[in-house]
């Protein structure tokens, strides 16, 4: 480990094997920090939080932070970062509550300066938050999503794979798979063709996927009509089965078709 003596470092926190911890950074009790880690100058690792292997903590990063929520009564909760996961200067990452008992960040996750993801949030891997957005409580993020800088992004919405969200969005409500959401205010336009892509699909794949989006957006069905097509007209697939089983179980309703479409 290569520690500088201007940190601050509790006697009881557990530390890997080749971390570095830079000047004025500073580490609290009950703290797990895998191998290979970096915890750049002024970071502050507080109680709670639990950190994978090869991670990079910047300047000004505050991880397990008490959360910004007023049914908080001080219980025992952790902030959860998966392995390779960058956190850059001036995150925050809040514990969790008694809701779910942590906030989690998982595997390979980039999440850009400034940004916040408050108490009980998931996001799963492979996940980008851009720059200076804001995820309030208990949002969940899958696999592949990016939420494009400045996003605002309100409590209890589940953001679902390979999604890109536009920079500044406001987003209220759920986003199913493999889609592109814009505009102000937020509307589908159109599946996320260049994500998928990079990620393999095949061009069968992308092609059932919009073929499904558009009985969903452009035939003039409700949802729940949209659905029983989905299940009678397409052979059961992965892509086909997410989009789904997302839809049928949101709560919050799913974002809106773009008018141009309809």
């Amino acid at each position: 480990m290569s520690r500088s003596p201007l940190a601050v470092v509790h006697p009881e926190a557990r530390i890997g094997q080749n971390v570095t911890i830079d000047p004025f950074a500073v580490i609290e009790e009950n703290v797990v920090i895998g191998d290979n880690c970096h915890i750049f100058p002024h970071a502050i690792i507080l109680n709670g939080a639990r950190i994978g292997k090869d991670c990079r903590i910047f300047p000004g990063a505050v991880v397990a932070g008490v959360p910004q929520d007023l049914k908080f009564k001080g219980e025992k909760t952790t902030a959860e970062i998966g392995d390779r996961t960058t956190l850059r200067e001036c995150v925050t990452v809040n514990r969790g509550t008694a809701a779910k008992g942590k906030t989690l960040i998982g595997n390979d996750c980039l999440i850009m300066a400034y940004s916040h993801v408050a108490h009980d949030c998931w996001l799963h891997d492979h996940v980008i938050v851009g720059n200076a957005s804001q995820i309030a409580g208990e949002v969940d993020v899958d696999d592949y999503a990016i939420v494009s800088g400045g996003s605002l992004v309100h409590q209890f919405t589940r953001i679902s794979k390979h999604v890109m969200i536009q920079g500044g969005s406001r987003v209220g409500k759920d986003i199913p798979p493999y889609t592109l959401i814009g505009r102000d205010p937020i509307v589908y336009c159109g599946i996320n063709i260049v994500g998928l892509r990079r990620r393999g699909f095949t061009n069968e794949q992308i092609f059932l996927i919009q073929d499904i989006y558009r009985t969903i957006y452009t035939r003039g069905l409700n949802n729940s009509d949209a659905l029983r097509a989905i299940e009678t007209e397409y052979a059961p697939t992965e892509e086909r089965d997410l989009i789904l089983n997302f839809i049928k179980n949101s709560k919050r309703g799913i974002v809106r078709g773009s008018i141009d479409e309809l």
